[in-house]
């Protein structure tokens, strides 16, 4: 019992000590995702050592010290990747989400596009090409880009418009220089509202087209 108390201190401590870890040129941005990756890839590294190992409370330290590292610098690449696309979009309607171990690039699709039109908006494309800069800029990661409609009018035609939309988006990113290889595009349909749609409001919000950038491990 000590000994897997201590286990568990020591697991902790090496995700701190290891999120802790900042870049001078970045001094300023949040590094509470870091924080989080570290911790993740801690409790993760920690079971995987102690299933894989003799020893099981060494297992679960060694584990756990090397899934912290990865972990925070998974986070940290996030957090300066995601404090650059903040710099780079200049458009409040767009929002930029940081989990600890992706970034959600959520656009709104009625700024995207006209009502039942699946053709992106040439002011839009702008910001499309700031992503496509920021994707470039940080290459080992791999981006799903995923369209949503609200439940409004039949839900096959929702879900083959959202495919259209999430194709469209990718194919503005691929046109700025983005591998292929590294794009997934793909509908929701109807199926994944964040809000209700029983009001204006929540309809909009739920049309939207989300890019979701995931490190490559």
């Amino acid at each position: 019992m000590i000994r897997s108390k201590l286990t568990v201190g020591l697991t902790f401590s090496a995700a701190l000590v290891l999120a802790g870890c900042t870049d001078p040129n970045y001094a300023g941005i949040d590094r509470t995702n870091t924080k989080g990756g570290a911790a993740i890839g801690a409790a993760v590294g920690g079971i995987f050592g102690a299933a894989t190992a003799d020893d099981k409370g060494k297992g679960a330290l060694r584990g756990a010290a090397i899934g912290a590292g990865i972990g925070a610098l998974v986070g940290n690449e996030l957090d300066k990747q995601e404090a650059d696309l903040r710099r780079s979009l200049d458009n409040d309607d767009v929002r930029i989400t940081n989990t600890g171990d992706r970034l959600i690039v959520t656009l709104p699709q009625d700024i995207l596009f006209a009502t039942d039109s699946s053709s992106v908006r040439p002011d839009l494309q702008r910001d499309l090409r700031a992503i496509a800069g920021n994707l470039n800029a940080y290459p080992n990661s791999t981006i799903q880009v995923i369209g949503h409609t609200d439940n409004v009018g039949d839900a096959t035609y929702n879900q083959d418009l959202s495919l259209r939309r999430a194709n469209s988006v990718a194919s503005v990113l691929r046109n700025a220089g983005v591998p292929s290889s590294r794009i997934l595009a793909m509908g929701r349909g109807e199926d994944q509202p964040v809000a209700s749609n029983l009001t204006a409001e929540g309809r909009a919000q739920n049309r939207r087209v989300e890019i979701v950038i995931l490190p490559n491990a």
